[in-house]
């Protein structure tokens, strides 16, 4: 069956743009994507421009940008300002990169714990348990983390 993209029920755009009708409706919400207009009180209809508009939010959110800022690429979208939309990207990259960093400080931490808890003998207490009730190991690796400590 071939669909008329420029007369899609809100169900049928919903299913052409990968998602549900309930996120069709927050996006209208948000204003991320517009509301049309009901022809003579009837069903709101959809084109393919809507469907490329939620792919679009949809393809933003997978990098990691808030819906906030999948707002300010949507007034950006016409593509002159390069410049902005570049701004925008290399904050998020920076963000990106400032979380990757906090992963491997996790997982070092947690890696260390994990062959700790591994190489225990007898009856010492857990060394997992042990180090998120002092919090001192912890607390000592968080501070990496953007100058954030523990309690």
């Amino acid at each position: 069956m071939q669909i008329n993209f420029e007369n899609l029920t809100i169900g049928v755009f919903a299913k052409a743009a990968g998602v549900n009708v309930e996120t069709i409706r927050f996006y209208q919400r948000k204003g991320l994507l517009p509301e049309p207009d009901k022809p003579y009180g009837s069903i709101r209809r959809y084109g393919e421009a809507d469907v490329t508009r939620v792919r679009f939010v949809k393809l933003a959110q997978r990098l990691g940008f808030s819906l906030d800022e999948i707002a300010e690429l949507l007034r950006l979208e016409d593509g002159t300002h390069c410049e902005e939309a570049s701004g925008l990207a290399e904050h998020k990259l920076k963000d990106v990169r400032e979380k990757m960093a906090d992963l491997a400080r996790m997982e070092a931490v947690l890696s260390e714990l994990v062959c700790a808890c591994h190489a225990r003998k007898g009856n010492v207490s857990c060394p997992l348990i042990a180090s998120l009730q002092d919090g001192t190991k912890l607390a000592a690796s968080a501070r990496g983390s953007h100058g954030v400590t523990t309690p």
